[in-house]
């Protein structure tokens, strides 16, 4: 990131970008709305970039692979380069450095929130939902696709244990720290 996109997310509050990662079930959305909300922001969930054959590859239980993905993530990057300026939040899976890469292409200043935690728990979450595409059956496909966030990418790691307002606190709690750095 360089220092001037650094210097302009630290000085405008609202032009922040983040993206909402992890594997399916972890609560992207539900924390992605609630962050958006509490900044005021837009928000735009990475399910509706998908093309009908990304979904229904996904709703018959086949994984996406790369060449299935990266149009799809040049779309999200797209819709947030769009927002430099207003600043937005987005949730999608980013599974792999990779994609991550080319969000951050994209839209060099965005932060990521990383929700990740117990397997089983995710599981757990998976059997009660029933609104979504995608299977839980692809549950371990994902979490072996996973390459958690780096140490060296813009944002951190969250454990789904925290309630989504926890989660979202700690997160606005870094933002400002990020800003405002004592020192």
């Amino acid at each position: 990131m360089s220092t001037d996109s650094r210097e302009a997310a630290r000085d405008n509050p609202s032009a922040l970008l983040v993206v909402v990662m992890g594997v399916s079930a972890v609560g992207k959305s539900t924390v992605g709305r609630l962050l958006a909300s509490r900044l005021d922001l837009e928000y735009a969930d990475a399910d509706d970039f998908h093309s009908q054959s990304n979904i229904a590859k996904m709703s018959r239980g086949e994984p996406l692979d790369d060449d299935d993905r990266w149009p799809w993530l040049e779309s999200i990057g797209n819709w947030l380069g769009a927002h430099r300026e207003t600043g937005a939040v987005v949730s999608c899976s980013a599974l792999k450095r990779s994609y991550r890469d080319v969000l951050v292409r994209a839209a060099p200043t965005l932060r990521f929130v990383h929700l990740d935690g117990d397997p089983d728990i995710i599981r757990e979450r998976i059997a009660v939902r029933g609104h979504h595409f995608m299977p839980a059956s692809l549950l371990d496909s994902q979490l072996a696709t996973l390459e958690p966030l780096g140490s060296d990418e813009p944002g951190a790691r969250f454990d789904i244990d925290g309630s989504p307002d926890q989660i979202v606190d700690e997160f606005l709690d870094m933002v400002r720290d990020w800003r405002h750095p004592t020192g």
